[in-house]
């Protein structure tokens, strides 16, 4: 069995979000983790996916994803490499959720 973590940290500049906002884009990065992970990793070699994703303050927001695996020996990925790209695909994922509701607060 391995055991990976992956952590990334982006500061986004953003207008003031509500926290219904703010949970739509927790929320996106979470899933965009999850299905990244499942679409590498078959889930019966996967013994445990954690994935926090955490938005602290308002102007910068600031979301901090923190993945952890642990796979089955005779998976054949590297699950630190696995960490990483899924932490990446959720900041892209958050990214992109909150363009949009930039988009939508502007009328556009």
């Amino acid at each position: 069995m391995a055991k990976a973590s992956g952590r990334d940290v982006v500061e986004i500049g953003l207008p003031r979000l509500s926290d219904e906002q703010v949970v739509k884009v927790v929320e996106a990065a979470e899933r965009a983790a999850r299905e990244y992970v499942l679409s590498v990793l078959p889930a019966k070699k996967a013994y445990d996916i954690g994935i926090s994703v955490q938005a602290e303050g308002e102007v910068p927001l600031t979301i901090t994803v923190d993945i952890e695996l642990r796979v089955a020996s005779s998976a054949r990925v590297d699950p630190d490499e696995l960490a990483k790209e899924a932490a990446k695909k959720a900041l892209e994922a958050a990214e992109a959720k909150l363009r949009e509701l930039a988009l939508v607060g502007r009328g556009a």
